[in-house]
């Protein structure tokens, strides 16, 4: 045992700390001393000689700081979605830049680049070193090739760090998040109705938006989009009691970290921004509206309907020629009857389904989270106007508007606001506004559309789902009159034994398509091949089918919605 050791302890002595000096003996030779000096020595040796190395690929810091603007003018919150997977982040970033007052050889600058960037344009890069004093080379450099440029030791060379914003999902939520100018403000969605908020927090903001769902709709509108040669297309799925929205998409889109000119038209926001005729859609509200006010029941009778009305010199027809003349209140919903939703709204007459139609959010602009929000054209009252509203025939309004009205009619006739932002309120108490009884009268009619044999949406009637909704195929407004282009959609709500959700989706100028293959989902395994009709009951009714199945089975099991 060595001794003559001497070891210091930290002792606590009555709730103090003290030092105890204990004594060990310890014989050392001097030789074991001089090698541990020696190895001592030679770390930091090698230490040093690191250091030095280091040196010589340093960022000139004090040109970096001038560059550089106040961190705080340039911090943006993130962004996150329900499940906190980042939709927005702010990374630090390095972009190079060349003085062009310290080249010495331009030449020989130019070669080093090209063997480092070789698909850059050099001669565009050869006339900025002629007529400017400074250029920015390249932006959000990598590691890789900032470690290349800098070991060139060219002091032309000047590397600025500097946040960018970062958006790692790409087109996925382009038309929510929106885009930030060079400046680091927001210009549209999200980065734009919040530029205040996110610029002055620190933690992120929390949306309702599910990323997995997202990816899965957007996967199928952008499959569909090819299969019927659509212009493009739209899709919100919402929370039917609380207005959160799980799900919006509207392609085309963009991928915000391009910088892409948004505003060319074929960029609008299907979802919340485009202004639409719906047709057919509009016949639930007519019924609802009726339901509402106590004027019909859902077996009420309308007997003797005629083929086709006149109205200030304009037919009005049905549809399909095989819709019976004598038909229940009910049946007319179900048949999608453009007469029988005539009568139905002559009933209830102009002013209170004008009414009615304000009350659900269809005829007045939504206030909704982000600025891109379509404003419903104006409506000239009528007897003629009243009749054509009563089946969707010339009054306009927005996808989202829809699936808001959709939620009241199926909720129990209670207010909600569609909302983008996860807000951690106390629950409130919700505001009715239609009788209870439209709820319960309506959602069995949805449900019949989709399983019943005269129903237009068969093709939705997903196994284990109990969806229901209502199919709309409207032609689309041109100067003077319709086109025969078509605007097709369908508005589904499931599961109908109590309703959570609302899925609308719309499809801008579908085509028909002699080759795919439909299947029944109601266990029936019924093939048909081609699209007979570019009809919403063969296009939008067959997304929607496909995207339950796809997104069913994580609405049940992610969260608790579909008992």
């Amino acid at each position: 045992m060595n001794k003559n050791i001497s070891r210091i302890y930290l002792e606590n002595q009555n709730n103090e700390f003290v030092y105890n000096k204990k004594k060990l003996k310890l014989s050392i030779s001097f030789n074991r001393i001089a090698f541990i000096f020696f190895i001592f020595f030679i770390v930091v040796l090698i230490y040093s000689i690191h250091l030095v190395h280091l040196g010589s690929r340093k960022l000139n810091t004090e040109n970096i700081t001038k560059s550089i603007p106040p961190v705080n003018t340039l911090y943006r919150a993130d962004i996150i979605d329900r499940n906190n997977n980042y939709i927005v982040k702010t990374v630090s970033s390095i972009d190079i830049g060349i003085s062009t007052k310290k080249v010495i050889d331009t030449k020989k600058l130019i070669l080093n680049l090209k063997y480092i960037f070789p698909n850059k344009n050099y001669s565009e890069i050869e006339t900025k070193l002629k007529n400017k004093n400074f250029f920015y080379f390249e932006k959000k450099i990598s590691e890789e090739n900032y470690e290349k440029i800098m070991q060139l030791g060219d002091k032309s060379i000047q590397p600025e760090e500097r946040l960018t914003r970062v958006y790692p999902e790409k087109n996925l939520f382009s038309h929510i998040i929106g885009q930030i100018d060079d400046s680091n403000n927001g210009i549209s969605g999200l980065e734009k109705s919040l530029d205040k908020e996110l610029k002055n927090i620190q933690k992120p903001i929390q949306l309702t938006v599910d990323k997995d769902i997202q990816f899965l709709i957007r996967d199928e509108l952008i499959k569909f989009n090819e299969i019927f040669s659509t212009k493009g297309s739209a899709a919100i799925l919402m929370n039917v009691n609380n207005g959160e929205i799980l799900s919006l998409v509207s392609l085309p889109d963009f991928d915000p970290n391009k910088r892409e000119k948004i505003f060319d038209k074929n960029y609008i926001n299907r979802a919340t921004k485009g202004i639409y005729e719906f047709g057919s859609v509009f016949k639930t509200f007519t019924l609802a509206a009726a339901f509402n006010e106590k004027l019909v029941e859902p077996e009420t009778e309308f007997n003797d309907l005629p083929k086709s009305l006149t109205c200030a010199g304009f037919p009005i027809r049905e549809y399909d020629n095989k819709i019976p003349s004598n038909l229940t209140a009910e049946q007319i919903l179900i048949r999608s009857g453009n007469i029988g939703s005539v009568k139905i709204g002559q009933k209830v007459g102009e002013k209170k389904f004008k009414l009615f139609l304000s009350k659900i959010g269809i005829i007045k602009e939504i206030n909704f989270d982000i600025e891109e929000v379509g404003k419903p054209l104006q409506f000239n009252w009528g007897k003629c106007p009243l009749a054509t509203a009563s089946f969707g025939h010339g009054i306009t309004t927005t996808l989202l508007q829809l699936a808001k009205a959709y939620s009241i009619i199926v909720n129990g006739g209670y207010e909600i606001h569609p909302k983008l932002i996860k807000k951690n309120h106390k629950k409130i108490k919700r505001e009715k506004i239609l009788d209870t009884t439209v709820s319960e009268k309506i959602v069995p009619i949805l449900r019949k559309i989709v399983t019943t044999k005269e129903g237009t949406a068969s093709l939705a009637n997903v196994n284990g789902y109990e969806i229901g909704g209502k199919t709309g195929t409207a032609q689309k407004s041109i100067a003077g009159g319709y086109s025969r282009k078509k605007i097709n959609t369908f508005v589904s709500v499931f599961p109908t034994s109590k309703p959570k959700f609302v899925l609308a989706i719309m499809l801008d100028e579908p085509l028909t398509n002699k080759d795919y293959i439909y299947h029944y989902r109601d266990g029936s395994d019924i093939k048909y091949k081609g699209t007979p009709y570019n009809t919403s009951g063969w296009t939008t009714v067959e997304v929607t089918g496909q995207i339950v199945e796809k997104i069913g089975p994580i609405l049940a099991t992610k969260y608790d919605e579909i008992n």
